[in-house]
């Protein structure tokens, strides 16, 4: 017994030969228990996405991480809605007796969120790479490094290589498999755990690519099928016909004119003059050709649907959208961002934070860099806010300062209200 026999089995003596890209929807629809390799396609360019985690779809494509990322919606989606999570500043506060706040600098959760979470990675690095395991696979795992004032570091495990289970006391605990050495047991209080919003237990999350595999199979077919017709297809501008037959010399006069007067795309668009009575007849785009191009559009809507980034970010409309900036913003915040962000907020909370901590310190995100609209909309907005001369305002002008990234007034000036230079003009 070969060593293909240990792995897959001893093969069937009547099993047929599979067609070829067949092996891997067979494999994968028997939950993994292979009886015989006859039934696998050790050629199948889809087997090494298969192996890696990849999930097949009903189209019979393997939808793996690397395949769906080649996708150009799904990519653009995924990277708007990582980068900004990366992007923006997580935050950690401490209320005062008085409801007053202020960032809790001196707190080691704020090293970790703002400064350095591990010693490879920075604190856009790590929001980023988290948020893209929980976006795709429903979770995203770190190991909390101990320290004497909390965790000192948080280190990234693969999602695949982590089981969460679950004993009949209800009590967890994460079953890790490292690429070297022995299989690892940790405790819910040694890993930083962030989920995505859709669940069956309650415990291990779905990401993108595998509620997103049918869609996403699909788009992979679809798009190819467009390769092929390009690479295959003939495409020619018309028909010149003639009636009987072309003399020699008309011929190569045709010649010359498409090789010295047509050819080229400066020539776009330009008509032949014709020989001996020859008929044009224009060849345009067929039906064909038109079905294949609306249904790459329909898949690119399709799956986009999963990812919930609004339609102009994902480069779909044509028509412009500057001056509605700010709405995209905040349409991008509350359908889509929104929930990640309480999921943030809270795993931080619990897995960083101690529970005498949570009463005084807590943790936000700074959404506002997506919210602010055109620097005239600023300007009327911080006019208002500060206010002035019989115009009463809620924001003094360092605060107003520093939204704009702006170092305080000297001379404390920032720290008075506007409205009271009024009473200093008077007296």
């Amino acid at each position: 017994m070969g060593w293909l026999d240990r792995l897959f089995g001893a093969p069937a003596p009547d099993a047929p030969v599979p067609a070829e890209g067949a092996g891997i929807a067979r494999l994968a629809q028997g939950g993994g228990a292979v009886q015989a390799y006859s039934t696998i396609n050790l050629r199948d360019e889809h087997l090494p996405d298969f192996l890696r985690g990849g999930m097949t779809s009903k189209a019979g494509r393997t939808v793996s991480e690397y395949s769906a990322m080649r996708n150009a919606t799904f990519n653009r989606a995924v990277n708007v809605i990582v980068g900004t999570i990366g992007m923006l500043p997580l935050n950690l506060f401490r209320r005062g007796a008085d409801n007053s706040r202020e960032k809790a600098t001196d707190h080691p959760v704020h090293r970790l969120l703002r400064v350095q979470p591990n010693p490879a990675q920075t604190p856009y690095q790590f929001k980023s790479f988290m948020q893209g395991r929980a976006l795709l696979y429903g979770n995203a795992f770190a190991f909390k490094v101990p320290g004497i004032r909390g965790p000192q570091a948080l280190w990234p495990l693969d999602p695949l290589r982590v089981t969460i289970e679950q004993a009949d006391d209800f009590s967890l605990q994460y079953r890790y498999r490292p690429k070297t050495g022995g299989e690892r047991i940790y405790k819910p209080s040694e890993i930083f755990d962030l989920r995505g919003p859709w669940s069956e237990d309650g415990l291990r999350g779905h990401g993108l690519l595998r509620m997103a595999a049918e869609a996403l199979g699909l788009a992979e077919i679809t798009d190819e099928a467009a390769a092929r017709l390009l690479r295959n297809g003939a495409y020619v501008g018309g028909v010149l016909e003639h009636p009987k037959q072309l003399s020699e010399a008309a011929i190569e006069r045709l010649k010359h004119q498409f090789q010295d007067g047509y050819a080229g795309v400066e020539n776009t668009g330009r008509w032949i003059v014709a020989e001996e009575g020859l008929t044009a007849k224009p060849l345009g785009a067929s039906g064909r050709d038109a079905e294949g191009l609306a249904q790459r559009k329909h898949q690119a809507e399709e799956v986009s649907r999963f990812t919930g980034v609004p339609r102009p970010l994902l480069m779909f409309d044509e028509t412009s959208w500057g001056t509605g900036i700010e709405q995209l913003g905040l349409s991008l915040i509350t359908y889509c961002l929104m929930p990640w962000f309480v999921a943030w907020e809270e795993v931080v909370a619990r897995s960083l934070l101690k529970e005498s901590e949570r009463e005084t310190l807590y943790v936000k995100f700074n959404e506002g860099a997506l919210l602010r609209g055109s620097l005239k909309d600023q300007a009327e907005f911080l006019s208002k806010a500060i206010g002035g001369p019989g115009q009463g305002g809620w924001m003094l002008a360092d605060e107003a300062r520093e939204l704009m990234d702006m170092n305080p007034m000297e001379g404390g000036v920032g720290q008075r209200p506007a409205w009271s230079n009024e009473v200093t003009d008077n007296a």
